[in-house]
């Protein structure tokens, strides 16, 4: 597939999603091992970027200019280099010859293969729900979100608030190991929403279907909400494949 037109290096950092971004640095303790240290602020300066491509901030196929991601990040390059490995490997960044780093372009593969692990993971979420569940203030505070800026039109927003939708779902297990796997599917999925060039016509189906899975799951109906989500996946499965695939023509024209 040919590689998209660069767009201008990303310069700043959008406001991150709750929970999505990297707590600021904390200071470091005399007792803790400098290379105890450095791994942490690799991961920080990761999880900032991945949070970039959960908010829709950096696009597929978006040039990523080391400078300047350093400096909006205040990390020095050997560290974003190293972040920048870590997110080569969650194949969300790519690195092209004489390009340089670049955000990831799914591929059809990888599309199927994020639905196939989202079935997996927010279906055995939802059947194993219980109503009082912290984790249900999660997915109300983002169907609030959502609907908020469907009415005023703001889909990057209304795409921002179905992420963490979907987070509180998964939340639901309280595995801290789920989460973070959780947190690359998520970002996988931004840059597949990406391909779509008209983002009203994949999120504003899906923020009435995600108060119902919330009114469902807070009634105790795990059953119900796991079928609604099923079907759900179902069509933004099938939305975001044709949106690929006419993708795929155009560039092939």
């Amino acid at each position: 597939m040919p590689t998209p037109a660069h767009k201008e290096p990303l310069l700043e950092v959008a406001a991150e999603p709750p929970g999505a971004g990297p707590s600021e640095p904390s200071a470091p303790s005399e007792a803790e091992p400098a290379e105890a240290r450095a791994g942490d602020l690799v991961e920080r300066t990761a999880a900032a970027i991945r949070s970039w491509i959960i908010t829709g901030t950096a696009q597929p196929g978006e040039r990523l200019s080391e400078k300047a991601v350093a400096e909006t990040l205040d990390v020095s390059r050997n560290t974003l280099r190293e972040a920048f490995r870590v997110l080569t490997h969650e194949n969300l960044l790519v690195r092209r010859p004489h390009a340089g780093v670049m955000v990831a372009v799914p591929t059809l593969a990888s599309i199927l293969d994020i639905y196939r692990v989202r079935r997996m993971i927010e279906g055995q979420a939802l059947r194993g729900a219980l109503p009082g569940h912290p984790a249900t203030a999660i997915m109300g505070e983002a169907v609030a979100s959502a609907e908020r800026a469907r009415d005023k039109k703001d889909w990057r927003a209304a795409g921002t608030a179905n992420m963490e939708f979907h987070r509180g779902i998964v939340a639901l297990c309280d595995s801290a190991h789920l989460d973070r796997l959780y947190a690359t599917v998520s970002a996988e999925l931004r840059l597949a929403f990406g391909l779509l060039a008209n983002p009203e016509y994949l999120h504003a189906p899906y923020v009435a279907r995600n108060a119902r899975i919330l009114e469902m799951t807070l009634a105790g109906e795990s059953a119900a909400a796991a079928a609604e989500l099923d079907d759900y996946l179902v069509q933004s499965e099938r939305t975001v494949a044709a949106a690929y695939s006419r993708r795929a023509s155009h560039e092939q024209a």
